[in-house]
């Protein structure tokens, strides 16, 4: 994940299952002990206490640090200019296609919605275990919701495994009634983005370049008006090219 500078080695935080101490947290995130206990203190920053201890897990880290950056709930950290993804760094049709999406859910809850979009990226061969994919999906979503408010949702797995994603991708949901997604506004999600990537790096330029694309204009307008698949590509690959100008310009 790129960003916020990190000062600790590769050697002591390489096993996102390994358990960091406040202090390893601290370095991590190059703020001050302190910051990290009263974070912790104040349920804002995930960690759990064992005997007088905190203690905390890579993976869930990193995941609330995409929602900082990405500006997802309260914001607890200073997030500089340049964790900003350059937004012609990833073209929208190397991983994303109209067959991707499913235009009307059929699905009405979480759960069902994450297992016909994990089946949909199966069916098309894009991961080697649909299981998988669910599971991994849900356990994210255990974690912390991914619905940013708005009527959409950005999915994605917790933990990075290149071996079951067969090329990055993006499959894209719709569903007209919404579905109950414990989103921060605490309203229904209508379009649910869940991204396949095989590596880490891409994953936070993604996340912030599809929330620049859904925060213009009329984007998620013209997403929900869109009779077709392929009205709802043409509709998104045109909110992708309002980013251009921006781009152009600097």
């Amino acid at each position: 994940m790129s960003g916020l500078s990190r000062k600790a080695s590769e050697g002591e935080i390489a096993n996102e299952d390994r358990l960091m101490t406040a202090r390893q947290v601290a370095t991590y995130l190059s703020v001050n002990e302190r910051t990290v206990i009263k974070l912790v203190s104040e349920g804002a920053l995930p960690g759990v206490k064992i005997g007088n201890q905190w203690r905390f897990r890579k993976a869930m880290l990193d995941t609330w640090l995409d929602d900082q950056m990405l500006g997802v709930g309260p914001r607890y950290l200073e997030v500089g200019e340049r964790v900003r993804a350059p937004v012609r760094m990833l073209d929208l049709a190397s991983c994303f296609q109209p067959s991707h999406i499913i235009s009307d859910l059929s699905s009405r809850t979480r759960n069902d919605v994450i297992g016909e979009l994990a089946g949909h990226a199966s069916s098309l061969g894009l991961v080697r275990n649909r299981a998988w994919f669910v599971r991994a999906l849900i356990e994210r979503e255990n974690v912390m919701p991914s619905g940013t408010g708005n009527g959409v949702a950005f999915m994605h797995t917790l933990y990075r495994h290149p071996e079951q994603v067969v090329r990055p991708f993006m499959v894209l949901g719709r569903s007209r009634e919404g579905v109950d997604f414990d989103a921060l506004d605490g309203k229904p999600v209508h379009l649910f983005f869940v991204l396949g990537l095989k590596f880490k790096e891409l994953h936070l330029p993604w996340l912030t370049k599809l929330w620049q694309m859904c925060s213009r204009g009329n984007a998620i307008e013209a997403l929900m008006r869109a009779s077709t698949p392929g009205e709802i590509f043409a509709a998104l690959s045109e909110a992708e090219r309002s980013l251009l100008p921006a781009a152009g310009n600097s």
